[in-house]
């Protein structure tokens, strides 16, 4: 027996606080991305780490957050504990990998192709972990092209805001970096689920696992604080509001100087030259010619 799905049981609130959140945690992750690509040494990996976790922390809030809003007639949902968690490590893994690809080797090219696929195959893999922790009495069944659309979705969006990110232009270029984050977070969340049929068998079999509400709310408190360090880094550090920073290309080679954004400090004036004096300068006179 096919059961009836519904995705907004709660109208338009879940969905809406899902793109919320999945937008902060993308405006965190870029901003520490665009923030690294202008320091080196230890606080490279550092704020790549942070933005790892700040971008992971924002996939896995949206999509659950989203799934309270879902409910199956005929049956009731539960999770397991274990692959759901395991669905939170796997988006943080992924898009971190995706992040120092672009942090170390710039938002261009092999390295931007390679880090938004990635990241946004991380996306599709919290995602679809997230689903397969689902247990109720029936069996979940995926429409096999929507599923692919999804994923390009994902992987599309994700390498547009990375793309954004790395420009390093100012606040603005990241709201609207963090903006298509959350779009294809959302947006591969919402077309997955449309792939989704769910066959009841209606056996009344007690469905394995906890409830989404006994599960969830506990989970949340640990990505939320890793979302508000992010948020506490961004704000006490004022070069990551203002982006006036001196941007060190990936892979400059030790002694070469970096070069400076247009809003970095002047350059410096240069040195006058010394004028050797001469001695006063003699005006000459003409004398009138008599005829």
């Amino acid at each position: 027996m096919q059961g009836t799905v519904d995705g907004f049981s709660y109208g338009l609130v879940t969905p809406l606080v899902a793109y919320l959140m999945a937008c902060l945690g993308g405006a965190l992750g870029l901003r520490c991305t665009t923030r690294s690509m202008a320091v080196t040494g230890a606080w490279r990996p550092g704020l790549l780490a942070l933005g790892s976790a700040a971008i992971g922390s924002g996939i896995w809030t949206m999509h659950f957050i989203a799934m309270t809003g879902f409910t199956v007639e005929g049956t009731t949902l539960h999770y397991d504990r274990a692959m759901t968690f395991a669905s939170l490590a796997i988006a943080i893994a992924m898009a971190g990998v995706g992040i120092f690809i672009v942090g170390y080797r710039g938002a261009s090219g092999a390295a931007l192709f390679t880090g938004g696929t990635l990241t946004g195959l991380g996306i599709a893999s919290m995602h679809y972990l997230g689903m397969a922790s689902i247990s109720l009495d029936g069996e979940l069944e995926y429409n096999t092209l929507t599923v692919a659309v999804s994923v390009v979705i994902a992987m599309a969006a994700a390498t547009a805001a990375l793309w954004a990110a790395g420009q390093v232009k100012g606040f603005l270029w990241s709201v609207g970096a963090s903006l298509v984050m959350g779009l294809a977070v959302t947006g591969m969340h919402y077309t997955g689920m449309a792939a989704l049929t769910v066959h009841v068998h209606g056996t009344a079999a007690p469905a394995t696992g906890e409830s989404a509400a006994a599960l969830l709310a506990p989970m949340l408190i640990g990505p939320l604080a890793l979302l508000v360090l992010a948020g506490v880094v961004v704000i006490l550090d004022p070069m990551m509001i203002s982006g006036r920073t001196t941007v060190t290309p990936a892979g400059r080679r030790p002694g070469v100087p970096a070069r400076t954004t247009a809003h970095s400090a002047p350059h410096p004036t240069p040195t006058r030259r010394r004028l050797r004096h001469r001695g006063p300068v003699e005006r000459r006179t003409r004398t009138p010619q008599k005829h």
